[in-house]
């Protein structure tokens, strides 16, 4: 079975995810904890990853069945076709959700350009390259994640 995006109604996106499990569809919506505040108080709040997207795993011929729950809008295309999401990258974004805020990492010489292989984290053993150096921190490229992520220097 392969993982599909679906585009989503604004804000809808647990609702979607949730009715979707109730029907025996298997999704995922990936959520990160944040620190609101308001007026008078501050509260945590979980909030989807990506706005308006989640991801469903069934087969190509159950693909429409999405569209029973009020809320999904369409699949997400990728060169005509609908985009597939692998497994693995959907398990390096629960391995990141799942980690710890902070790692120990070791980096006395890295210099622009420098493509290194990341040791520890919820991207270890992905390759990278070195964007940028800075005083405090370093920006990092990771092609096959498409993403940038930037390490603290310790």
């Amino acid at each position: 079975m392969n993982w599909y995006v679906v585009y989503t109604k604004p804000k809808w996106e647990k609702k979607v995810a949730e009715r979707l499990n109730e029907i025996g569809v298997i999704a995922y919506c990936p959520l990160i904890t944040k620190v609101s505040q308001w007026s008078d108080r501050k509260k945590k709040v979980e909030l989807p990853l990506f706005n308006s997207y989640i991801f469903v795993q069934l087969n190509e011929k159950e693909r429409n069945a999405i569209f029973e729950i009020p809320g999904a809008i369409r699949y997400l295309f990728w060169l005509g076709k609908p985009a597939v999401v692998k497994e693995t990258e959907i398990q390096i974004i629960q391995d990141w959700l799942s980690a710890p805020d902070t790692y120990e990492v070791s980096a006395d010489t890295w210099q622009k350009g420098d493509k290194v292989v990341l040791e520890s984290g919820p991207f270890a053993a992905q390759s990278a390259i070195v964007q940028e150096v800075k005083h405090h921190h370093y920006v990092l490229v990771l092609e096959s994640l498409g993403c940038i992520l930037r390490v603290e220097k310790k």
